[in-house]
């Protein structure tokens, strides 16, 4: 192997390291935030759970907040990812993955939403949160909001938000008990209930 191909294979294989590190250090962030251990876990605990030092957590991310704040960025693209590939005009498509997103990350936005004296850029990520729900409202059941007036469209569409919302889905699943095909056989019934007057 010549000089300059060692030292690119080199490069790449450290590049390839930092980047496993990063990786490691995320999901165990990811790990102590969805486990609501955040607030009590120290950079040490997170770091050695990664396997590398505080010092390394310390040069990748410079603080905890930041740590959390890019592990919680790096979720945000899964989710968009994941809720817009929901079939457009199918409530029962669109139910499950409503359902799917949830389960996934539906203890984590619920955390998010209490975290009032967290970081600024993490009450920011909330409000995001809150808009890509929107958004996916008005993109899953465009059929039956599209070509409706400026008033019912409101109505319509801020009773969809609620129907679908984490904390309806946690009130059914948790509070209630539920199992999912009951959970899913409560929202499809309510939202196919309420998308029908829309045509009346």
């Amino acid at each position: 192997m010549s000089e300059t191909n060692h030292r690119r294979y080199n490069q790449v294989a450290r590049a390839r390291a930092q980047e496993q590190t990063r990786d490691a250090l995320l999901d165990a962030a990811d790990r102590e935030f969805d486990e609501g251990r955040w607030r009590q876990v120290s950079l040490e605990t997170v770091a050695k759970k990664a396997g590398v030092t505080k010092q390394t957590l310390l040069r990748h991310f410079g603080s905890k907040d930041g740590l959390l704040l890019q592990a919680l960025s790096r979720g945000a693209v899964q989710v968009l990812d994941q809720r817009f590939s929901a079939p457009v005009g199918d409530i029962a498509g669109a139910v499950d993955n409503l359902l799917d997103h949830y389960e996934a990350y539906g203890r984590r936005g619920l955390r998010i939403g209490t975290w009032q004296d967290g970081p600024a850029l993490l009450a920011k990520l909330e409000q995001v949160a809150r808009q890509v729900h929107y958004d996916w409202v008005q993109y899953a059941f465009s059929p039956w909001l599209d070509g409706l007036g400026e008033q019912a469209l409101l109505r319509r569409r801020a009773a969809l938000i609620a129907l679908c919302d984490v904390h309806t889905w946690w009130t059914l699943s948790h509070d209630l008990g539920l199992p999912r095909p009951e959970v899913h056989a409560t929202l499809t019934d309510l939202i196919q209930r309420l998308l029908a007057k829309t045509h009346k």
